[in-house]
């Protein structure tokens, strides 16, 4: 079954029947020293770095992969009020964080 996952607090058409919890996911990168070495020198000439944009984007499939396993394993149908959040852990390392609420939904009554 797919899990939806939205930065919206509600979902069109469906309602909120059951609040799971909070779940989340998340995973510590660190640079790769070659490519840390070539991203050096584009900062000279400046524009994007791809190194680190594919770095950072494979992070946060990894963490909402993990988010959604929690969710997964909880009977969710979505995941809502999905927000990412990034910290340095230390030199060359980050953290990629994605939490949001797993909850059931059910298809909203018409007045």
């Amino acid at each position: 079954m797919e899990i939806l996952v939205s930065t919206l607090e509600a979902v069109p058409g469906y309602r909120v029947a059951q609040v799971l919890g909070v779940v989340k996911g998340s995973t510590v990168r660190s640079k790769h020293l070659g490519k840390d070495l070539l991203a050096g020198l584009r900062t000279l000439v400046g524009g994007e770095l791809p190194e680190y944009t594919e770095m950072l984007q494979e992070a946060r499939e990894v963490a909402e992969a993990r988010m959604l396993e929690e969710a997964r394993r909880l009977g969710a149908h979505a995941v809502l009020g999905v927000r990412y959040a990034t910290a340095s852990v230390m030199q060359g390392a980050a953290e990629i964080l994605v939490y949001g609420t797993a909850v059931r939904l059910e298809p909203a009554r018409e007045v």
